[in-house]
């Protein structure tokens, strides 16, 4: 990260080894843009390590590209996600459908009409961030879960959560390539029009050399293989 703003530490949002291809710690704005409080978010996957290319879903390339992959062979599909601070939900939306598998050239088509052409004023904020979860985590700064499983989302506004307690499930709904959980801090709970705010995690692992490594206040880069289990 190369901002001079001091991340704001939280828990890590998920259990079980992750890779973040896109995150701050490798570039900021992360997602190549500042719009709906991206700048310093994190997309989180689960990939096969030992394969040639990390795939994030069993089956090969040319299917991938052709027909697309079910949405349920991806690794990450499903996997719980935990409250990254204490907090209380003060925006929640569920109900917005997934896509039962992924298509690349539909997905790029998504991708560009939110980056060309979303209207907060007149658009559903969930065809970008499918169904989500905001935390009001301390004044000014709130958390933003994205992209869940259709019909997984376990808290409701005005609930009062404790970190570590289960969110929903990670899904692809909304404008997602593939099943992934999209995380940001941002200063509103209003991701249309939010500005986004640095992010450290608290504490995870790293694989280096063969080894697991603790890392505390980290900002895990696009080439780390990350592990977060419980305290």
């Amino acid at each position: 990260m190369t901002d001079t703003c001091k991340p704001i530490n939280v828990q890590f949002p998920l259990r079980g080894e992750w890779l973040a291809p896109t995150t701050p710690g490798t570039k900021i704005p992360s997602h190549g843009s500042n719009k709906f409080g991206t700048r310093y978010a994190y997309d989180f996957v689960q990939v096969a390590w030992h394969k040639t290319g990390r795939p994030a879903y069993r089956g090969g390339l040319l299917k991938y590209l052709t027909l697309g992959i079910p949405i349920c062979d991806y690794y990450c599909w499903g996997q719980p996600i935990y409250a990254p601070g204490n907090g209380v939900v003060v925006e929640s939306a569920d109900g917005y459908p997934e896509r039962e598998q992924t298509n690349l050239f539909g997905d790029l088509r998504r991708a560009h009409w939110a980056a060309k052409q979303f209207d907060p004023r007149t658009d559903d904020v969930r065809s970008v961030a499918g169904n989500f979860v905001v935390l009001k985590l301390a004044e000014d700064i709130y958390a933003a879960l994205c992209h869940l499983q259709t019909g997984s989302i376990q808290v409701t506004v005005g609930q009062t959560v404790k970190v570590g307690e289960v969110l929903g499930r990670v899904g692809h709904s909304g404008n997602s390539f593939a099943p992934h959980l999209h995380f940001q801090l941002m200063d509103s709970s209003d991701i249309a029009v939010a500005q986004g705010l640095p992010c450290a995690f608290s504490h995870y692992e790293v694989y280096r050399e063969g080894v697991w490594l603790g890392e505390t206040a980290g900002v895990p880069t696009r080439d780390d293989r990350l592990r977060s289990t419980p305290k």
